[in-house]
């Protein structure tokens, strides 16, 4: 089956086990890994010789390294309000803090390169009561990596996420805007985007413009009462999936599509949910 635009996956949705989770993407039909968990730890913790491990077993299976899931910025904002304890705090076997995050971004641009991975996934800080106090500071960090990034041929991609104080396209977009530079772009997440109360399409997508997306992450849910999200399979549930691969490909957006599944699965087999949601995009973006 061809599919419309390029797809992937985050291989730890499949299993936190890389390899097994590289041989279940190919089999699945994917061609793009984007690293978060794997070994054990987070991949800004990974050992040069497990991030060489890594790009071994993605070039086994046929996958390219697309992206890298880094927890850069998802920690608390010093001296900035208190904490919107609504959202629970996904951390993905990371527990650095605000004073790490320097370091931190070093280390992303070395395994870049070592993987071959454009886009460095980030976020703006754990969500506040006002996330407007927040703006500026998000902003001058925003703007820091990106001309880090510019020096290094990377791009980095701001992910909208709902636990964080960009949650939606409308705040990304402002943000981008704020920074106005080439190499911070956005990661669109829509179900992200409803989670927080957006209409992610064509609402919130249209305020970002395609040309600022530099990846995609794909998952589905409906909401409960407080916008507490249940996840489904992909394009069973609460976002525009069909609506949205389409504009994708009319507007003529030339990144990845990749699958961040977050539903438990079937019976709780997150494998066969992974791979449900695999053969779901694959079968929308073929239309």
């Amino acid at each position: 089956m061809t599919t419309k635009l390029r797809i992937g996956a985050i291989t730890d949705e499949f299993s936190p086990d890389v390899e097994i989770a590289a041989a279940a993407m190919a089999a699945a039909g994917l061609k793009g890994a984007e690293f978060r968990v794997g070994f054990g730890k987070n991949i800004l913790d990974w050992t040069d010789e497990e991030v060489a491990r890594a790009v071994e077993i993605a070039a086994a299976n046929g996958l390219e390294v697309v992206t890298l899931s880094t927890p850069l910025l998802k920690c608390v904002l010093p001296n900035a309000p208190e904490l919107d304890t609504r959202f629970q705090h996904d951390i993905f076997a990371s527990r650095h803090t605000f004073e790490d995050q320097p370091r931190l971004a070093a280390r992303a641009f070395g395994i870049a390169h070592r993987t071959g991975a454009k886009v460095i996934r980030v976020f703006s800080y754990w969500r506040t009561m006002d996330p407007e106090q927040c703006f500026n500071r998000i902003v001058d960090a925003l703007g820091s990596l990106a001309e880090k990034a510019a020096a290094e041929d990377l791009v980095i991609g701001l992910e909208n996420e709902h636990a964080c104080n960009i949650a939606t396209g409308a705040a990304g977009a402002r943000v981008l805007a704020a920074v106005n530079h080439p190499n911070l772009k956005l990661v669109w997440d829509p179900a992200n985007a409803y989670i927080s109360g957006e209409n992610p399409f064509p609402g919130g997508y249209c305020v970002v413009g395609v040309s600022r997306i530099a990846h995609v992450h794909v998952k589905d849910c409906y909401l409960e009462e407080g916008h507490k999200p249940i996840w489904g399979p992909v394009g069973t549930c609460g976002v525009d999936w069909r609506g949205q691969f389409a504009a994708l490909v009319k507007d003529g957006y030339t990144g990845w599509i990749h699958l961040e599944t977050h539903w438990p699965g079937p019976n709780g087999d997150k494998m066969a949910g992974s791979t449900i949601c695999a053969w779901n995009m694959k079968f929308l973006l073929a239309e």
